[in-house]
């Protein structure tokens, strides 16, 4: 009776223990599959990136000359030669065109003409103007003819000067029978053939000078203050990946009356030969004195009654909360101007419900 006894105890502590070892397995299997049971929860991020407050805006300019001159003879005449073609290049003094001489060569030899005749009636006059003198010292003439032999030397020494300027002049005109070039550049147009008779100064040839490049563009009445005080950045179409430098030069007035833009140049003072009259050039103007910027999504600003934050996303999908110090706000964007850093990846949707313990998951998109 009493080892029956004995052994039923034995085989209720027994049980008892395999109750309390069950319940323990189970606990411990709780635990772990309520760890398993929170993934990384899915967020999605927006980049930050700085930039210019005001934007930069873009415009399609052409490449010109600043000096582009309209060359033409001096003297109207018949021409005989053409001696460039448009596209070529052509250097200082270089000649461009001739006219037919022959009229200008008779000029200038009935001018010498001239000038010998009245050197001859200098000669003549000034001989009777000393005779005079001579008659006068010994009183044998009158003072009324000694004044006429003065008065007649004194015309042909004027004439004979007159002569002398005949002479230049006709000179000067035979040497404008050569149309030269007065600085370095390339030929535009050319207006004149042989055979034809032009006027003086007539445009004949067109010659756009190498000595400084600039880009001419059309700006919108609303960026004309921004042209005058910005900064300014020429990039050509044949190559995109070099800036040149650029400087407002000149600024049209008024508008053009059917597009209402204004008629901007500007100079390229460290163009090189690699930019060539006629290119597509686009021209971008900025403010010069503009803060940098990151514009980001108002759902993303996290404020609960302290500085304004949002929380950042590393690589291993830690999130914590930074402040920043916001511009100013609109209607779905918030203007920052620092406290994170440039490229963050920023929390943007549901940050008032984030923990800054909790691990995420970056997805492209939310599913429900």
């Amino acid at each position: 009776m009493f080892v029956r006894s004995v052994l039923s105890s034995y085989s209720k502590l027994l049980a008892g223990v395999s109750l309390a070892l069950m319940a323990a397995a189970l606990a411990g299997c709780n635990d772990t599959v309520a760890e398993k049971a929170e993934p990384p929860r899915p967020v999605l991020v927006a980049t930050a990136h700085y930039d210019a407050e005001t934007p930069e805006r873009s415009f399609v300019g052409t490449v010109r000359p600043r000096i582009e001159s309209d060359l033409g003879f001096r003297v109207a005449g018949k021409v005989a030669k053409r001696l460039v073609e448009v596209g070529q290049t052509v250097e200082i003094g270089q000649p461009l065109a001739t006219l037919d001489e022959v009229d200008l060569k008779l000029q200038a030899e009935q001018s010498v003409a001239e000038q010998t005749a009245a050197t001859g009636v200098l000669a003549q006059a000034a001989a009777a103007e000393q005779r005079a003198k001579d008659l006068k010292a010994k009183g044998w003439t009158t003072d009324a003819a000694m004044d006429s032999s003065r008065a007649a030397a004194d015309e042909a020494r004027a004439r004979l000067d007159r002569a002398v300027r005949s002479v230049e002049l006709t000179k000067n005109s035979l040497s404008y029978a050569t149309l030269n070039a007065d600085a370095r550049g390339v030929v535009t147009a050319t207006l004149i053939e042989p055979g034809q008779v032009v006027a003086a100064g007539q445009t004949s040839i067109r010659v756009a000078r190498f000595a400084e490049k600039e880009a001419v563009v059309a700006i919108p009445e609303t960026l004309v203050g921004r042209a005058k005080s910005g900064a300014a950045s020429v990039t050509l179409w044949s190559e995109p990946d070099k800036k040149y430098a650029a400087k407002l030069r000149e600024i049209a007035p008024t508008a053009d009356p059917s597009t209402r833009t204004y008629l901007a140049k500007f100079s390229l003072p460290e163009a090189d030969d690699k930019v060539s009259l006629g290119m597509t050039a686009t021209l971008t103007l900025s403010d010069a004195a503009t803060e940098r910027v990151a514009r980001l999504p108002l759902s993303a600003l996290f404020n609960e009654g302290g500085k304004p934050s949002f929380y950042v996303v590393d690589d291993n999908g830690a999130v914590t909360l930074k402040p920043v110090v916001v511009k100013s706000y609109e209607s779905n964007d918030v203007i920052i101007t620092s406290g994170v850093e440039e490229g963050a990846k920023i929390v943007a949707l549901g940050v008032q419900k984030l923990d800054p313990s909790q691990r995420v998951r970056i997805v492209s998109s939310l599913s429900f």
